[in-house]
Formats: structure tokens, sequence, C-alpha cells
């Protein structure tokens, strides 16, 4: 099993700063993608920012540009460091990881999610 442990989130003003981290213990070997979502009240969850073990990203069209999502695949750890942050980013923040089980099973985990606010 893999877990996922979360930290980072709080309150900043807007055009500030914050950089969540989120590492991830257990069979960690098994990790082929890591990600963060993020879900605002009354809404689904939006993807922010992907990596992969190859090392490609994709980042969420409302992030790209302000948002950096950095791995470090020794210590199975997943950054996501924003910048010049706006109200509309307030939402909770969720690590995600794609474990390959076997050849056809994936198992979705996820985090505990950590609370960002940006206001004034």
């Amino acid at each position: 099993q893999v877990h996922l442990a979360e930290s980072g989130g709080g309150l900043v003003q807007p055009g500030g700063s914050l950089r969540l981290s989120c590492e991830a213990s257990g069979t960690t070997h098994s990790i082929f993608e890591m990600a963060w979502y993020r879900r605002e009240p009354g809404n689904g969850r939006e993807l922010v920012a992907q990596t992969s073990t190859d090392g490609q990203t994709t980042y969420g069209d409302a992030v790209r540009g302000r948002f950096t999502i950095s791995r470090d695949s020794a210590k199975n750890a997943v950054d996501l460091q924003m910048n010049d942050l706006k109200p509309e980013d307030t939402a909770v923040y969720y690590c995600y990881a794609g474990v390959r089980i076997s050849a056809m099973r994936i198992d979705n985990v996820w985090g505990q999610g950590t609370q960002v606010t940006v206001s004034s």
C-alpha cells in the first residue's frame, strides 16, 4: 500500500506564494505518476499539475505559468510551488499517486487534503 502525507497549506494574500509538499510511503516503487488536484466547495476535483516517472508534466489551464510541480524520486515526494496566487485558487489541495498493482490494475491513492486560502 501507498500512503501520502501532505503539508504546506495555509492563508496567503493575493499575489503571494505557497509551497505544498507530499511524501509517499509504503510500496512506492509501484508509483508511476503523482499529481496535485484541488476542490472548491460545491465543485469536483480539478487537476492542478501532474508529473510522471518519465518526467513529463501537465498543468491545468488555470494555473499554467504560475504553479510548478517538481518530483524528488529519491524521497518519493512531489512539491507544488504556487506563485502569484489569486482568490480563485482557494481550495482544498489533494496529493494523488497512481500506483500500478498489476498489468491490468491501477490504484488511485489520495492524501487527506490541505487547505489553501488566498484572501486579503
